[in-house]
């Protein structure tokens, strides 16, 4: 059995349908059968039956399947060991990261590490930071970045603490806010129960929700465009947007912060290029707005 077909396996287990798996695996429909067949007549066992729509797996085809993750991971730690072995920092880096970090974070430190490591690549995967802690429990990945409170119980390290804040293009009073259009994102529970929490404690009424998007970016340009106000992690208004915005702050007057952590496994620091990634991270000034937006021509630091 090859690399390959446990990761036809898997996928096909997932989807339980040939023309859908194919997709996934960038494969045409013949060439994932033939493979099929070759892993049928190699156990000598039939591994699927075709129905309707899809396939259904018998129950040798569904235990090579569920052996296929054990199968893969296996592979995976087999290659990081052996470039270990080198003694040198090359490979390819597992990460796991939420949105915000990944669209407005990441990207600085990635190129910082690879500047120092030209023979490192990268493998990202963008979740809520739910989702990330299973992907790092289940070894898809060697280190995450997570938004939000850390209850994870393996290592991990504080990147940066940021406000939250009311931004608007408009200039605004905090008391007028109930009868102001407000703009709404899909987010982690954890900062939808920090602004939730606020909110009930600073008003009687509930908010004028006037629009509900998918991400916070599209939810900030609205904000640009003057439709309305939105509660913004404090990483993503910058002095150049243009807006106006006011941090929120709990009763006793001090700023409610969200931290940014990042997460590994003791033993993931073995890696070579996990111990340096992890390193590098660390020794960056995450808040440093020269790190992640460099002044542009028109937009020069005085």
């Amino acid at each position: 059995m090859e690399n390959q077909d446990w990761l036809i396996l898997k996928v096909l287990f997932q989807t339980k349908n040939i023309t859908k798996a194919a997709q996934v695996l960038f494969l045409s429909q013949p060439a994932l059968t033939h493979r099929l067949r070759n892993m049928e007549e190699e156990f000598g066992v039939t591994i699927v039956h075709r129905v309707s729509k899809g396939v259904h797996f018998t129950p040798q085809g569904e235990y090579l399947a569920k052996a296929a993750d054990i199968m893969l991971l296996q592979i995976r730690q087999l290659k990081d060991e052996v470039l270990n072995m080198e003694h040198e920092v090359a490979g390819t880096l597992r990460l796991g990261s939420s949105h915000v970090f990944t669209k407005y974070r990441l990207p600085g430190l990635l190129k910082t590490f690879k500047n120092q490591y030209p023979h490192v690549e990268f493998k990202v995967t963008t979740a809520w930071s739910k989702d990330v802690f299973s992907l790092l429990y289940n070894q898809d990945i060697q280190v995450g970045f997570i938004r939000g409170a850390s209850s994870w119980n393996g290592e991990k390290h504080l990147l940066f603490e940021e406000s939250i804040c009311i931004a608007s293009k408009e200039p605004f009073n905090i008391h007028q806010l109930p009868q102001l259009p407000r703009i709404d994102y899909q987010t982690d529970p954890a900062i939808r129960a920090l602004i939730d929490n606020w909110w009930r404690e600073t008003f009687a009424q509930p908010p004028l929700i006037s629009m509900d998007v998918d991400r916070v970016d599209i939810c900030k340009e609205m904000v640009v465009n003057g439709l309305g106000y939105a509660f913004l992690p404090d990483i993503l208004v910058h002095n150049n947007d243009n807006l106006q915005k006011t941090v929120i702050t709990d009763k006793s007057g001090n700023p409610i912060l969200r931290q940014t952590w990042m997460i590994y496994q003791k033993a993931a620091l073995e890696t070579n290029i996990v111990k340096a990634f992890v390193a590098c991270a660390k020794a960056i000034d995450f808040q440093s707005d020269l790190l992640f937006n460099p002044p542009t021509q028109n937009n020069k630091p005085l």
